[in-house]
């Protein structure tokens, strides 16, 4: 790796950074096994990637919060204010996926070691102006910055480059707009996606002012008097009625939600929650647990929508499993607060499965990202959390050693190889609750509803039949034990 300015600033090239180390993504996926989900549904998406050698050039620098995105040959950015060089690097490796999940091309990334960012230009304006040369000799239109910016740093950092500058958020917020299918949440992230233009809006010059101020008692005579409100005001106006619609869609969204939840409850069906950093192998588990079908993708929030499945335990216990979606660092506070309904169902479960990607070079760090995450969603720190380390089949043994010593009780699987499901299926029944109540009871013939319940909802622990009915020994819930006591003998 070529180093400029005496370790100050460090230059990844195009090799460096598309080798994938550091990221969440592996170059080698395998979509031909049974956890890969729906194929049909992952080459749809790849037929709507962005057409690429679209100009980006910007003619109006004040243009680039009203267009739409079109990511094409991109330089990243990045900082280096703490921690080593290494983690850094990670995080710009992970900003270089999170391009190509985009659609863009990455075409170099420059790490710049400071104090704390510049307040005029994010790199100071020395730096800036050696980023524009390199954007000129690569041929780069956009420039991805690896946190986020203020609207000064951007607009000022425009000026100097001359072509788009956009963020770490406004890239993960695209992400999600593209890869959004149902109708929560495409509303989730627009309304994400508003709350961060907001306070960004720009004005498009005088020529588009729509007051003339004092001027026309300067003066400047009859015609130059404004009709009142100055466009950005009716941009910011619009822009916060679309939100407030937005958030009387997602709150009439809601009753379903809870509906959903309390019929499970009403049943007594325990649930499992998975939860993750992106392309941990969230996805690819609940395939394998459940044969959901769940698109399989190797990129950063492959998946958005909630998908719920019901499963058995061994014993035939009936229980949910649901996945929620991947979390990243720095994950914009934005779509925290758009998805809080969504990220809601974590506090609702009785287990959380945390997949961790055992073969990540910072697990650690994803683990930590988490638990950032969570620890802003009330409930979910009292949900029994199982750490489950995927990707065992490309993870170092060593690697994989270290990580159960620092989590005790993890378990260890490969959705590839099916390497510990088993396990895990076991570990699932056991961390589960159980029916409290003991009855022994015969039910009548004619009431098979009830018998089904048993089995479904309960744990049956011995069954036979006699002339008067059918002789049940089970562990069951309150309300299902109540029932069949009134209605056996």
């Amino acid at each position: 790796m070529r180093q400029w300015c005496n370790e100050k600033e460090r230059h990844i090239t195009d090799r460096d950074i598309l080798s994938r180390k550091g990221t969440a993504l592996q170059a080698d996926a395998d979509y031909q096994q049974e956890y890969a989900g729906d194929e049909l549904d992952r080459e749809q998406r790849s037929s709507l990637k962005r057409v690429p050698n679209l100009s980006t050039e910007l003619q109006d620098i004040t243009e680039v919060e009203y267009r739409k995105l079109r990511l094409e040959n991109v330089v990243l950015v990045g900082i280096w204010t703490s921690g080593t060089a290494e983690d850094a690097e990670v995080s710009l490796r992970e900003l270089a996926a999170l391009a190509e999940t985009a659609g863009s091309v990455v075409l170099a990334g420059v790490l710049q070691r400071r104090d704390k960012p510049d307040n005029a230009t994010y790199l100071g304006s020395g730096k800036a102006r050696e980023v524009a040369d390199l954007v000129a000799s690569t041929g780069a239109d956009t420039i991805i910055v690896d946190s986020e910016l203020s609207p000064n740093q951007r607009r000022n950092l425009e000026d100097v480059t001359k072509v788009k500058v956009i963020d770490r958020t406004t890239l993960i917020l695209d992400i999600f707009a593209q890869h959004a299918k149902s109708r929560e949440g495409k509303a989730q992230v627009e309304l994400a996606q508003l709350e961060y233009l907001l306070p960004r809006l720009r004005g498009w010059g005088e020529s588009m002012s729509r007051q003339a101020g004092g001027r026309v008692g300067a003066g400047d005579g009859i015609g130059s008097r404004g009709p009142g409100e100055t466009q950005i005001e009716l941009d910011r106006r619009r822009i916060r009625q679309r939100m407030a619609k937005l958030k009387r869609d997602i709150a009439n969204m809601e009753p379903a939600r809870r509906t959903q939840r309390s019929n499970r409850r009403r049943h007594g069906l325990p649930s499992v929650v998975v939860v993750g950093y992106t392309n941990a192998g969230k996805s690819s588990l609940m395939n394998r647990l459940t044969n959901a079908d769940v698109l399989v993708e190797n990129a950063l929030f492959a998946t958005l929508d909630p998908t719920v499945r019901r499963s058995e335990t061994e014993d035939g216990r009936a229980y949910t499993i649901s996945d929620t979606v991947g979390f990243v660092r720095s994950l914009p506070t934005q779509l925290v607060e758009a998805f809080r309904s969504t990220l809601e169902e974590v506090a609702e479960g009785h287990l959380m499965l945390h997949v961790v990607d055992a073969a990540h070079p910072d697990p650690v760090g994803q683990v930590n990202a988490v638990h950032d995450v969570l620890r802003e969603v009330d409930g979910a720190e009292d949900v029994s959390e199982m750490i489950v380390l995927s990707k065992a089949d490309l993870a170092d043994p060593i690697d994989l050693a270290a990580l159960r010593s620092r989590y005790p009780g993890a378990v260890v699987v490969s959705s590839k190889t099916g390497e510990g499901i088993e396990e895990l299926r076991d570990r699932i029944a056991d961390g589960l609750p159980r029916p409290s109540v003991a009855v022994s009871v015969t039910i009548p013939f004619d009431r098979g509803d009830l018998i089904s319940r048993v089995h479904t909802d309960g744990e049956i622990l011995r069954e036979e039949y006699s002339k008067d009915g059918t002789v049940l020994e089970a562990l069951v819930d309150e309300d299902l034990a109540a029932e069949l006591l009134s209605v056996g003998r």
